[in-house]
Order: structure tokens, then sequence, then C-alpha cells
């Protein structure tokens, strides 16, 4: 029989996505076939899978910890937001609607059959569903259709694990509380809890621990430590994406509001050398940047606007005028153009507005969105990439002309004539480590050779260890049930 269990969180943010990862790696190690679930997420950072969908990042870094390629099914909801207050809905890895959250709210328990269908097919072929929840359960106004923690923990009646950060302080009381605050349905069905993110001597808790578990009737599993090569993976919140000092080879990435697929970034990040500056509203862009990386966006009209706002366009020209590069990759690629349309009003009303006009392009919107796993040739060197496209719009002009990728035979990209400023729409092209070192040291600076599958791999093994010496995993598993 396949066993489940289920990890949630006392609040948003306390680490779940990791420790999933580094539980499904320790776990696979032991010899069980693992694969993760994740009912419900909402993220702007999403991985094409394998059969031609779209799930949240952090699912595809678990499918990655398990040994899987990642598939829809382990993300069966997937809500990207588009504005404050609405967000595409994703079912089974196709868009089915964009709606306000008032609306979804309405309409989520209509999709606990397309996820319960999902969780049943993972469960016909693995030892264990690693599954995990969505901000917290302690949020019992939104319980009532509930189908990302214990509305679905109900439903496929499994047992749950809760999980609370100490980082950000009131630990006890975001453990006890959401003890006291859930209906006794609900409280029940958790058997035991972690602290996460513990930063020095774990035994100074020990009596913390103690009080919790007298107060709720938990089993508790264990204190872990703050795991200081989390930035190393790939992460999913936006909230987390963080600057990273590394060498004197910088690239400057102004923070879009909607900033889309940012994992991009991970592998220029995790290379030595390389200094990855995020640059937050209201700074300008660096006048010291070797390159200046225009990431995706969700919402690339209001995030052009945005981008002007901050008087980045200004910054922009003036890095261009000292000789700096520019990549735009999917949306930042659209807005270095001469102009978008979006004539059926596919990101709000419809209009045309004027891009940055650093490149000879022009981009219009249209519903069908490109979705796909690639293989692409970087035409300069003949090095293959594995990368991925999940984008709306065509764009065509002159610089494409000097396209300087080809995915399955078709040219993809623009340049300048001085290849100073190159947009694209392949997502993970710097994964290549091949490709990633000749574009760096085009920029004037050569950087060290460095393996970024490896480094992932090895990160996952040493939370695995990390888990493993931190957490009760024998009592974490026995505490998992058939489903």
């Amino acid at each position: 029989m396949t066993k489940a269990i289920m990890i949630q969180g006392a609040g948003s943010n306390v680490g779940k996505s990791i420790l999933v990862a580094g539980i499904a790696r320790a776990f696979r190690k032991r010899g069980l076939s693992v694969a993760p679930f994740k009912p419900q997420n909402m993220s702007n950072n999403a991985a094409v899978t394998t059969d031609g969908g779209e799930i949240g990042r952090a699912q595809a870094l678990q499918a990655l910890a398990c040994g899987l390629e990642p598939r829809v099914d382990m993300n069966p909801v997937l809500l990207k937001p588009e504005t404050d207050i609405g967000a595409q809905v994703i079912v089974q890895g196709q868009r089915v609607a964009t709606m306000k959250a008032r609306d979804y709210g309405k309409q989520k328990s209509k999709l606990l059959p397309p996820v319960l269908e999902s969780f049943g097919r993972l469960a016909t072929v693995h030892d264990l569903i690693l599954i995990e929840g969505a901000g917290s359960p302690a949020e019992v106004n939104l319980r009532a259709g509930d189908i990302a923690n214990m509305g679905f923990a109900e439903a496929a009646d499994v047992p749950v694990v809760l999980i609370g950060d100490i980082d950000r302080g009131g630990v006890i009381a975001q453990m006890v509380g959401t003890h006291a605050v859930l209906p006794e349905n609900d409280r029940t069905r958790i058997k035991g809890f972690a602290i996460n993110k513990f930063r020095g001597d774990t035994t100074l808790f020990h009596d913390g621990m103690t009080m919790i578990a007298e107060r709720t009737d938990w089993a508790p599993l264990g204190i872990v430590p703050w795991f200081a090569d989390a930035w190393k993976l790939p992460a999913e919140d936006v909230m987390d994406i963080a600057s990273r000092k590394g060498g004197t080879l910088k690239i400057a990435v102004p923070r879009l509001n909607r900033i889309a697929n940012f994992d991009d970034l991970d592998p220029l990040s995790a290379t030595p050398g390389v200094s990855v500056e995020i640059i937050p509203e209201g700074r300008p862009l660096p006048g010291d940047a070797n390159l200046i990386l225009i990431p995706g966006s969700k919402s690339t009209i209001a995030d052009l606007a945005h981008f002007r706002a901050q008087g980045w366009d200004v910054d922009l020209l003036a890095h261009i005028r000292r000789g700096g590069h520019v990549l735009g990759v999917c949306g930042g690629y659209q807005m270095l153009g001469r102009e978008i349309a979006d004539p059926e009003g596919i990101e709000g009303a419809p209009s045309t507005v004027a891009g940055l006009g650093h490149l000879d392009i022009r981009t219009i919107m249209k519903p069908q969105k490109r979705l796909a796993r690639s293989k692409a040739i970087h035409l300069a060197t003949g090095e293959t990439l594995d990368g991925y496209e999940i984008h709306i719009g065509e764009t065509t002009g002159a610089d494409c002309e000097r396209a300087w990728l080809k995915i399955d035979g078709r040219a993809e990209g623009a340049a300048t004539r001085n290849g100073q400023i190159k947009g694209c729409y392949l997502h993970g092209l710097f994964s290549g480590d091949g490709f990633r070192q000749g574009f760096l040291a085009d920029l004037g600076q050569p950087v060290a050779a460095h393996d970024y599958a490896a480094g992932l791999e090895g990160t996952l093994d040493a939370l695995a260890q990390h888990l493993k010496t931190h957490m009760d995993l024998d009592q974490f598993l026995a505490l998992a049930e058939d489903v």
C-alpha cells in the first residue's frame, strides 16, 4: 500500500517546500519510491512538465529530489497572480480561467475532484506521497471549500505534521494558537510537529518543545537548525529572491512587480565570481553592472509601466551608452522592443504601448500560450541548451533576423547589430554550464567553470543529511498512513 502524510505550516514561508524536498531525498536514499504533491499552489515561478503542463517551481525541485520528472499531477491547481486581486487559474497543467480572489473562493471547492484524481494517480505508483500544504490551516476563515490544507487532508484522509518557524519569533504561540483555533476534527488530524529555522544551540528550546507537546498532544519530531545552503536551491516565492554577492562580475536585475520564472537567476547566483544584485523599487539600476537582465513578467505591460515609474528606463539608457550589456528574457524581451500590442485585452484593457525601444521588434499578445520544454542550440558556439518556453505573445521585427538561438529548427531571439542587447523567450538557458560560462566571458570577465546540476544534487543530499540528523524521520514515516 502507498503511504501518505501532509506537511502544513503554522504560517506562510515556514520552509515547507524545502523540508519536503529534503525529506523526499532522505527517503529516496532509503530505497523508497517517493513523490511530492501540493494540491494548490500560488506562484508565478512555474516549471513546464514532461506531460505538457505547468506546476509550481517548488514541486519541480521536489520531483528532482525524488529522482522523478515533474508532472502536472504533482501540483494540480496553480494560481498565478496577475493583479493584486486576481490570478490565472491552472488546473492539471492548463489554464482554465482568470478569476478575482473573491470569485475563486466561491469556486475552489469544485476543483477538489481533479485534485483528488491527480493524488490518486500518484498513489498508484509510489510508496510514499509527501503532501505540502499552502499558507496555514490556522486561517480558519478560509476553511469552507478548502482544498489546500485541512480540506484536502480530510478528503484524502491523510495525517498532518505541523511546521513552525522559530526565526520569525513567537513559535510557541504559532503552534499552540493553531491548535486552539482549529475545529476538533482538524486538530486531531495533526499527529506531530517540528520547529524549523533555528539559529544557535537547539538544546535551548527543549523546554519549548515540551510545552508545545503538553498543550497539543502532538508528537515532537525535532528542531531543525537553519540550513545555510538553502539559497542554492531554486526559490519559488518572490519574497525569497535575494541578492547574492559572489564576485566582481555584476548582474543587475530589476525586481518587477509581477516577476515570473525567476529561476533563470539561480545558476548565475551559484556561479563563482558572479554577483547578482536584485534592485527593488525606489533604487536606481547600478552604474557599474556588467549586465542588466530584465526577467520574465506575468503582466508585461503593467510591469513596463512600473519599470518606467522607477526611472529604470533612464538608467538602462545610460548603461547602454556606457557600453553595458542587456538581456531580456520572455517579458523582459518584450519590454525591450518598440511596441507591445494587446488588442484582445489579455493583460487588462485592450491597449498598445511603446516599449523601451532598444530592440527593433514588436510584440502582439495572443490568447494561446506557448508552453513547452525545449532543446535549443546557441548558434554562435553550437552549445546545446535544455530550457522551457512559457509565454503569450508573438514577436517579430528586423532584429529577429539576428536570432541567436535555434529551437526545434526555428530561429529564436533577437539582437542588435553589435550584440550588446539581446532578448529571447527561452527560460533556463543559464542552466547550461558551457553556454553560461561563454556568455559571462563575453561580458569581459571570465569566470570559473561550475557544474550547476551537480551543485543542486549535492545541496539536496546535504539537506537530506541535515534533516536525518535533526528530525526523527523514523517516527515521521511511522505517522504516515495508507491511502
